[in-house]
């Protein structure tokens, strides 16, 4: 039956060829099925807690289990999750929203199971064969069934360059034929995970985007409403800017609103929920810079960094980093972070280095 759905079969390359190039991708794989069953639902929301907080149905207790497995792959642009839960709620409330700055796009494909999301008010409604974009920087609710999901992460920079007249809207199920592509096509990636080489990856990345760009563009479920689709539309253009002027020591909210043409009181209530424009700009900051210390290939002073990404004041830069990351700029260099390789993360080292929780807060800023 997998073989079969398997449209999008790797070119075939010669013997030699497959011998010289290794799997690229080692998963990240979290599972509670061995634990007590009384201490699987705790271990399940310190795991999940970077992303949503959840809750069990109100007639389930803890000590009736909660087995769920977690397996991330890490392709360098993108981060593919397969997940398994029993029944639950979920929730990435306006604080979790400010305290972690994720703004990813999620996608979602439910497998198996049902699902309810509302965003602003408005529910959406998820079963296989639906594919659901949602932004980690927006907070939504939900609740679930007991379901298989096969979810990815992606920068929101992915997806800047969308064409002209398509507006990528919030909480949103794509329809159409390019959907059902793109079905298709990540059953097949799904399959070949393990398998991929390096050199298979930025290929892999960009073809995925270009089908979720392409779904986006024909959808006809784009209905959110006026006031909303402003919002976002302007959030969206001060990410593009602050994006394309991050090295630049001018980036200021005068910058941003002259150059844009909207208000400084605008600008505020936009950016309220990120912890403010400052903040929002200093942490993209940040990843800019831990990517670049994290970069083996990179050797330039850490003051030169600090610098070329904004910073002014090295000392401001080491604090600010250290208050970030939980360590020096320093020890940043001195990780190494392979681009595409993880090790197993547990339940009671959840901010460890190549953990989940790393591998979102550092997706796409690996150069």
């Amino acid at each position: 039956m997998h073989a079969e759905r398997r449209r999008f079969p790797r070119p075939e390359k010669a013997a030699s060829e497959e011998a010289s190039l290794p799997p690229a991708l080692q998963p990240l794989r979290f599972s509670t099925r061995e634990m007590e069953p009384a201490a699987q639902f705790v271990a399940w929301q310190t795991y999940v807690a970077p992303l949503v907080d959840i809750r069990l149905p109100d007639n389930v207790s803890q000590e009736a289990g909660f087995p769920a497995d977690h397996t991330a792959w890490n392709l360098g642009g993108m981060l593919i999750v397969q997940q398994d839960t029993p029944p639950h709620s979920y929730m990435r409330s306006q604080a979790k929203v400010k305290a972690n700055l994720l703004d990813h796009w999620h996608i979602s494909v439910l497998r198996s199971g049902r699902t309810w999301s509302e965003v602003d008010g408005r529910v959406l409604e998820g079963e296989p064969g639906k594919v659901e974009l949602r932004s980690l920087g927006h907070p939504f609710r939900g609740r679930s069934t007991e379901a298989k999901t096969l979810s990815l992460f992606l920068p929101r920079e992915l997806l800047f360059d969308v064409p002209a007249p398509v507006e990528i809207e919030n909480n949103i199920a794509l329809s159409g034929v390019f959907t059902s592509m793109l079905i298709e096509y990540l059953d097949s990636v799904e399959g070949n995970l393990p398998r991929f080489a390096a050199t298979d990856l930025p290929h892999v990345v960009q073809t995925v985007r270009n089908m979720i760009v392409a779904s986006v563009s024909t959808s006809a479920a784009q209905s959110t409403g006026v006031e909303q689709h402003s919002t976002l539309a302007v959030t969206e253009r001060v990410r593009r800017f602050v994006e394309s002027n991050l090295t630049s020591g001018d980036l200021t909210v005068e910058q941003i609103c002259r150059e844009l043409g909207i208000s400084r009181t605008r600008l505020y209530q936009i950016f309220e929920q990120y912890g403010g424009v400052h903040h929002y700009i200093q942490r993209r900051r940040l990843l800019s810079a831990h990517a670049a210390l994290s970069d083996p290939a990179n050797r330039e002073q850490i003051v030169d960094i600090a610098f070329a990404v904004g910073f002014s004041s090295a000392a401001h830069f080491s604090r600010a980093f250290s208050k970030e990351f939980g360590y020096s700029p320093r020890e940043a260099r001195n990780l190494t972070i392979p681009r595409y390789i993880g090790q197993v993360a547990t339940p009671t080292s959840p901010g460890g280095a190549h953990s989940f929780e790393e591998w979102l807060n550092t997706l796409g800023y690996y150069h």
